[in-house]
């Protein structure tokens, strides 16, 4: 992330340090959520937003993605992952740093994060992990 009184020369630095780390770096600009959280996070919140609307389950959801779009994992898995209070927080930065209402999170994350459900770290989220690390059941506030 180039700052805005990043140096050509500081930047230049850094982009060798990682090629000779084995790592393939990329400069894009320092604003909020840089490219990959602007990209995924309105995605989940659209997944957790599909849900909350009743258009289809967790498993729906994530199995569409998974096949229709050859993600790894769903969304919601993702989510439960990462951890939906980050999820959250990431998506209130971005709300607050643009005023866009498509970075507005879903009222059911925003429930799921104060009923203290933060995914994998908790044990449940949109899956439960009580039993393993593994997202194999939906969590009984989804089952059908």
């Amino acid at each position: 992330i180039r700052g805005y009184s990043t140096s050509d020369e500081v930047t230049k630095i850094i982009m060798d340090l990682s090629v000779k780390l084995g790592k393939t770096p990329t400069e894009v600009n320092d604003y909020p959520g840089f490219v990959a959280n602007r990209i995924l996070m309105p995605m989940i919140n659209e997944s957790i937003e599909t849900l909350y609307n009743g258009v289809a389950g967790v498993s729906e959801i994530d199995t569409v993605m998974k096949l229709g779009m050859a993600h790894p994992m769903g969304p919601l898995q993702l989510a439960d992952f990462i951890g939906l209070d980050v999820c959250l927080s990431i998506l209130n930065v971005m709300y607050d740093g643009f005023k866009n209402p498509k970075y507005a999170p879903c009222p059911l994350l925003v429930n799921m994060v104060m009923a203290g459900k933060l995914g994998v770290k908790s044990g449940e989220g949109f899956y439960d992990y009580s039993e393993s690390k593994k997202a194999e059941k939906v969590s009984k506030q989804f089952s059908k």
